[in-house]
């Protein structure tokens, strides 16, 4: 599903931020997973599914639902299609790419959490995880299942603190380097984001006339916000047409959505119109403590209508080039 809306370049000052969610892909059953007996939930690891220096640019192509391949080599082979995934803690594969890569079973299995519900899966271990210069060694990397649109998994945040992403929507090319702390260059605007693994990205926008908190989520196909916001939007009649839908997430729970269009979201110099977004009580507003206040999770059908995106983490910075 594409969401329509119109982005616009704003003469304002330039401080903006953006949000995302993780991405919406079906992992192994928890009910079988159950079945074979859970280890104790105390004892099971969490996960929320960079002289001068070569620039590594590598052609990317998106899945049909818009999101980004970045071609990664895991212990040198490959390379295999993961989606770019800005709302995940770790990167995680698909079983295709645990058998062609002989990667052996981790001891304990991972909880995984979704936008929907968590469930416990198994782990594989990897030497080392590499693209660009992003080079991460001695990786668990959870197991889900083939259903990523073509993609061989996910591309999580795990290495990025010190990095630098950079992203040409309209040339689809992506790459990863080390940050130097570059200050944008010029035609971009910035905006600053609060960044932990189990946070998010996080920056501040204006859904129609409410103050929200959004998380960027590059790995999301389409915007959804919070239960507060939609209370706070329609005691403000901001908000209108809604219609009934579903949200299905990793761990293959359902929830039902409801789709409204709402009259803009403002970003910093960003203005999107006319947007059409998820409403839903999410499981993981709870895990990131966003049920009580108006939040937002930021996905491919806004990040994607821009020219280009840098995410410089060093910075804690998104610096953003709009399409003309």
């Amino acid at each position: 599903m594409t969401v329509p809306f119109s982005a616009i370049w704003r003469h304002a000052a330039p401080t903006l931020a953006l949000a995302v969610w993780a991405a919406a892909a079906a992992l192994p059953s928890s009910h079988a997973l159950a079945q074979a007996g859970a280890p104790d939930s105390q004892r099971i690891e969490e996960v929320v599914v960079s002289a001068p220096e070569p620039r590594y640019v590598a052609p990317t192509t998106r899945d049909r639902i818009g999101r980004i391949w970045a071609p990664v080599l895991i212990n040198g082979k490959g390379p295999y299609r993961l989606v770019l995934d800005t709302g995940a803690t770790r990167s995680a594969v698909i079983q295709r790419v645990v058998v062609d890569a002989g990667l052996p079973l981790r001891a304990k299995p991972v909880r995984l959490r979704g936008v929907t519900g968590s469930a416990i899966v198994p782990a594989v271990l990897a030497d080392t995880l590499e693209f660009g210069e992003l080079v991460i060694e001695n990786v668990t990397l959870p197991v889900v299942a083939d259903a990523f649109g073509g993609a061989d998994g996910v591309l999580g945040g795990e290495g990025m603190k010190d990095k630098r992403i950079h992203i040409e929507f309209l040339k689809d090319r992506i790459s990863i380097v080390r940050s130097h702390s570059a200050a944008a260059p010029a035609g971009f605007s910035t905006v600053p984001f609060k960044y932990s693994l189990n946070r998010g990205m996080r920056i501040e926008v204006m859904v129609g006339p409410v103050r929200t908190t959004a998380v960027i989520d590059s790995g999301a196909q389409v915007t959804v916000g919070n239960l507060a916001l939609r209370e706070a939007l329609a005691r403000r009649r901001g908000a209108q047409d809604q219609y009934d839908d579903a949200i299905i997430g990793v761990t293959e729970d359902v929830q039902q959505a409801a789709r409204v269009r709402i009259p803009s979201i403002v970003a910093g110099d960003l203005l999107v119109k006319n947007a059409e977004i998820m409403f839903s009580d999410l499981h993981i507003f709870e895990h990131w403590q966003l049920v009580s206040k108006p939040a937002l999770i930021i996905g491919m059908d806004v990040l994607g209508a821009l020219d280009t995106l840098v995410i410089d983490y060093r910075r804690n910075e998104l610096q953003i080039k709009v399409r003309r």
